[in-house]
């Protein structure tokens, strides 16, 4: 069975592990700070893959940004990233196959290969974190748009102009609502303006009836923003990862999206694979493209 060392590459750390087919890890998973540089990610993962080439079959790297169709450069920027990070030569990293895809369609790949969408031909995935992010699958296949930038979740669900996005920098996107720094401008708005979302988890907890009220209304627009993707992409499952995933009601919001949508109804369900969805997936779609060349 074929083994690819898999890197996650986030602004403040770096995992790492062998991983096999069957999303088996070879070791434990490694964690170091995020070298300040372009150059030290580089050279981190250079001298990492080296160390290893002689029991791997490729090298894969989830990351954020765009990607190209190729799996070989990013075609955006990269948020929290150093500067020049998106002008890497990944190929370059290792005389073995490399593959690189952006972090949210790689942890869509791991949940529909393996994990809660596994068995569907036809799922979104959503990371609801600091920001939200999504990996598409339609008909059984990465959905990547003509530049590998599909599945970005900057898409208008109010007309008010009362949030501008810190990622697109238009007004009242999703992400702007149903990420983390949704519920924390929830927290200020209903609980006070030193509030946060964890004063929201902790009231909910506590039966507070503003964090109640500023949840709700975070829930909401993750319901509308549900519905809308249910209605474009038809999915048989919408599967919640992220650090906010853990915190939806999902009967709740499973029935309130169903409610409205026009389509077939859809199963909502929590990601299985949470902080290692990225290396997994990552991993997965550089073994099924290494498998598909024989």
């Amino acid at each position: 069975m074929k083994k690819v060392l898999s890197f996650d590459i986030g602004g403040t750390k770096i995992a790492y592990a062998v991983v096999d087919g069957e999303g088996r890890f070879s070791n434990e998973v490694i964690k170091v700070s995020t070298p300040k540089t372009a150059a030290g990610i580089a050279e981190l993962l250079k001298t990492t893959a080296k160390g290893l080439e002689a029991e791997i079959d490729g090298v894969a790297v989830s990351t954020a940004g765009a990607v190209n169709h190729e799996g070989t450069r990013i075609t955006s920027h990269t948020g929290n990233l150093p500067e020049g990070y998106n002008q890497t030569d990944f190929t370059a990293l290792s005389t073995r196959p490399v593959l690189v895809e952006n972090d949210a369609n790689s942890a869509g790949w791991a949940e529909f290969s393996l994990g809660a969408a596994k068995g569907c031909r036809n799922a979104v995935i959503l990371t609801l974190g600091t920001g939200v992010g999504a990996g598409i699958i339609v008909d059984g296949r990465l959905l990547k748009g003509k530049s590998g930038a599909a599945g970005e979740m900057h898409f208008p669900i109010d007309s008010g102009r009362k949030r501008i996005c810190n990622g697109c920098g238009m007004y009242d996107c999703f992400e702007s609502f149903a990420s983390g720094t949704g519920l924390n401008t929830n927290a200020r708005e209903y609980m006070g303006p030193e509030s946060t979302s964890y004063d929201v988890i902790r009231g909910l907890k506590e039966g507070d009836h503003q964090a109640r009220a500023a949840f709700d209304k975070w829930q909401d627009y993750l319901v509308k923003g549900l519905i809308m993707l249910a209605n474009i992409f038809d999915p048989e499952v919408i599967v919640l990862s992220g650090s906010m995933a853990k915190f939806v009601e999902y009967d709740k919001v499973n029935a309130a999206a169903n409610a409205k949508i026009l389509t077939q109804p859809f199963a909502l369900k929590e990601a299985v694979f949470e902080n290692n969805a990225g290396i997994i997936g990552a991993a997965l779609l550089l073994i099924d493209k290494l498998q598909n060349k024989k």
